[in-house]
C-alpha cells in the first residue's frame, strides 16, 4: 500500500516540441499554464532525447536507454537489429507497473506509440498495450500521425468514434477532459489511493490540425523561418 504522504503524479508529454519552443524556457510560444507550474517547481535543462517519438516515450516510461528496451525506432520502422525490434522486454518494467505495485491507480490518455506494429490489431495480443504495461485505464491512440479531428481512438481495447455527429471535436480537448474526469473519479471514490496520470498529446505532431482562431492568432509570426528565429 502507498504511504500516507504518497503524492499524485501527472506526467505530460508534448510530442515534437523543442526545448526552445515554449515561453517557459524563453521560446516564442506563450505557455502560461506551464509557466505557472514551473514557477512553483523546478525547471530542468540537462537531459537527452532522441528527437524521435517512440524511443523517447519508451525511455521515459521505463527509465532506461531506448536501445536497452529495444525501441531504437518507431514501431512502424522496426527491424531485427539488436535494440530495434520495438518490443519492450518484460523485464523492463514501466513506471506505471512499479507504481501499481505500490498501490497507485494508473491511467494513460492520448498518444501511446510503443506497441509493436503487428500487435496493434483488434485481436491483440494486448500484453504490450497500455493495460499490459501497468495502466489500468487507457483512452487514446496507439500509433502516430493521426487526425486530430477524426483520430482512431481506443477506450481500453475497444475502438470508439467520439467525433461522430460533432463538428467541434479535437483530440487534445477530448483526452484532457477524459483525464480530468478520471482523476476526479479517483479522488471521489478512493481519496486515500494516489493516482498516476500519463497524458500524451498528439496535436504538435503532424498532421497539424488546429482550430482557425489559433491559426489566425499566430499568423505571420514564424514566416522568417527557424534560422532567424533561433538567433533571437
Amino acid at each position: 500500500m502507498p504511504g500516507p504522504d504518497a503524492p499524485n503524479i501527472v506526467l505530460v508529454l508534448l510530442d515534437d516540441v523543442g526545448f526552445g519552443t515554449c515561453g517557459t524556457f524563453g521560446g516564442p510560444v506563450p505557455t502560461p499554464a506551464l509557466d505557472r507550474v514551473a514557477a512553483n517547481g523546478v525547471r530542468l535543462n540537462q537531459f537527452h532525447t532522441t528527437a524521435l517519438c517512440s524511443p523517447t516515450r519508451a525511455a521515459m516510461l521505463t527509465g532506461r536507454n531506448h536501445h536497452a528496451v529495444h525501441m531504437g525506432n518507431i514501431p512502424e520502422g522496426a527491424s531485427a537489429f539488436p535494440g530495434y525490434d520495438c518490443i519492450i522486454p518484460k523485464e523492463a518494467a514501466t513506471v506505471a507497473e512499479i507504481l501499481r505495485h505500490y498501490g497507485y491507480s494508473t491511467g494513460a490518455f492520448g498518444k501511446w506509440h510503443v506497441t509493436p506494429a503487428h500487435e496493434q490489431t483488434l485481436t491483440g495480443p494486448f500484453d504490450r498495450w497500455p493495460m499490459g504495461l501497468g495502466f489500468e485505464r487507457f483512452y487514446g491512440i496507439l500509433s502516430a500521425e493521426a487526425s486530430q479531428f477524426e483520430p482512431p481512438m481506443f477506450d481500453q481495447t475497444t475502438p470508439v468514434l467520439p467525433y461522430e455527429g460533432r463538428d467541434d471535436y479535437h483530440m487534445t480537448e477530448d483526452i484532457a477532459e477524459k483525464a480530468i474526469a478520471w482523476m476526479r473519479l479517483q479522488r471521489a471514490s478512493n481519496p486515500h489511493r494516489p493516482f498516476f496520470t500519463y497524458l500524451a498529446t498528439g496535436a504538435m505532431h503532424c498532421p497539424h490540425h488546429v482550430w482557425p482562431e489559433y491559426i489566425e492568432r499566430f499568423k505571420g509570426q514564424f514566416d522568417e523561418g527557424w534560422d532567424v528565429l533561433r538567433e533571437r
